[in-house]
């Protein structure tokens, strides 16, 4: 049972993180990072690496999650360590990357 609520859970989040990556790296404007905040076109150099960059960010995320989710199939500990230690680390990570894409594009 804990199993079929491990993959209710992580499935859908995965998922979700994943579907941000692609959808981040198909667009045709610049993607932003947090809610609310925009990016402008004029202030991006090269928004399709831009927006490259920012996709590969978040799929990365999602392998981590994906990873996760296969793991706590197998071995629930496990799977929960790699959640936690890939959230403690990733979440923090994400505006540091960002930043640096950020950087890296801005005119």
């Amino acid at each position: 049972m804990e199993i079929i609520i491990w993959l209710i859970i992580m499935v859908p989040v995965s998922l979700l993180f994943t579907c941000l990556g692609v959808y981040a790296w198909k667009r045709k404007k610049p993607m932003w990072f947090w809610s609310g905040s925009t990016v402008e076109e004029s202030e991006i150099s090269d928004i399709s690496a831009y927006n490259k960059a920012n996709g590969i960010m978040w799929i990365v995320f999602s392998a981590i999650l994906w990873i996760s989710t296969v793991l706590g199939c197998l071995n629930m500990k496990t799977g929960g360590f790699i959640l936690i230690a890939g959230c403690m680390a990733g979440v923090p990570a994400l505006p540091v990357v960002y930043g640096r894409i950020c950087r890296k594009y801005r005119k």
